[in-house]
């Protein structure tokens, strides 16, 4: 490392999310440390001052205004361009750090020269475990799900997931969520960015599968603690929030899997949603679940008929790695 730069180049994405951007922050600053670190922050076209906010009240913070909603990927693409830290954090504004947890990172990442990215244990608001490990979307993967066979057999090698992991241990997973990323400067300049292409969603799936296409492990350490609210930047636009979700995993599937991918995708999601929305329905009997089983009908209905019938799909030529 060079005597003038970083350590960590720490990179924050807002969007109308103006009084958790400023907790992120506070948080952040007081869980450093020693650390030398410069922190960014890309607002994308708030509406609720959070970009005035930021300036003011944290003004060593490097302040990128963007005058339009670019996206999750293409907003964390501008910062890393411009960074100039050794590794690079990746926090949502709706994470919060706890005292020591940056540090933990980074010393996970030091002594796992194999290891190219890590993510933390993430809590809840209530303090409980959020699951943040995955495997990643496969066809073949739809079909265990959906049919329950992941469920069913949790520690299989192959059908399996981490579900029933309680995330207390370090481990090498398939990809992490993206509220809260250690990377390093070196996979982002053998990999590159995110692809921009997504907006919203599957970005982070995307990116860690090419890291991992590159030879590098992905990891996990329960020794660094976040809070993470999720979901925050979303709450007032649900409905258009599910579209972008299942948009995104359209095309994270037909870039990994081509078509025959994708179209065995839906079909898997299509028949679990029918196995699903009766089990559901009958839930419904029950007062103390009548208002859940109604929300879940309702998704499972729409998600039948938007996956059986929605084939507007994006492009996908000229895919990044």
């Amino acid at each position: 490392m060079t005597p003038d730069r970083p350590t960590i180049s720490i990179i924050i994405v807002s969007y109308n999310t103006r009084r958790m951007t400023l907790e992120c922050l506070r948080t952040l600053y007081a869980g450093l440390g020693e650390l030398t670190a410069e922190v960014w922050l890309v607002d994308n076209a708030s509406q609720d001052g959070s970009a005035d906010a930021v300036a003011e009240g944290f003004p060593a913070v490097r302040l990128i205004r963007n005058f339009e909603n670019k996206g999750f990927a293409a907003a964390n693409n501008q910062a890393m361009q411009l960074a100039a830290g050794e590794y690079f954090l990746l926090l949502n504004s709706d994470a919060f750090v706890a005292p020591g947890a940056v540090a933990a990172l980074l010393a996970y990442l030091r002594s796992h020269s194999e290891v190219g990215m890590v993510g933390p244990r993430l809590s809840n608001a209530d303090g409980s475990l959020q699951r943040s490990c995955f495997r990643f979307p496969t066809p073949a993967r739809a079909w265990l799900e959906n049919l329950w066979v992941s469920a069913l057999l949790p520690g299989h090698w192959a059908a399996g997931d981490y579900r029933r992991w309680p995330h207390d241990s370090e481990r090498r997973v398939d990809w992490v969520i993206g509220a809260c990323l250690l990377v390093r400067r070196e996979v982002f300049e053998q990999v590159g960015g995110f692809d921009e292409r997504f907006f919203m969603y599957a970005e982070e799936t995307d990116w860690q599968r090419r890291i991992r296409d590159r030879g590098w492990d992905i990891g996990f350490t329960p020794a660094a603690v976040v809070t993470h609210l999720g979901g925050a930047s979303g709450v007032p636009e649900k409905a258009r929030i599910n579209c972008h979700f299942f948009d995104s995993l359209d095309f994270y599937e037909r870039k990994h899997h081509g078509l025959r991918g994708l179209v065995a995708l839906r079909a898997a999601m299509v028949l679990g949603c029918c196995l699903r929305a009766p089990l559901w329905a009958a839930a419904g009997a029950l007062p103390r679940l009548r208002a859940v089983a109604r929300s879940k009908v309702r998704l499972l209905c729409w998600l039948i008929v938007r996956q059986a019938t929605h084939w507007r799909l994006k492009s996908v030529e000229g895919a990044h790695g």
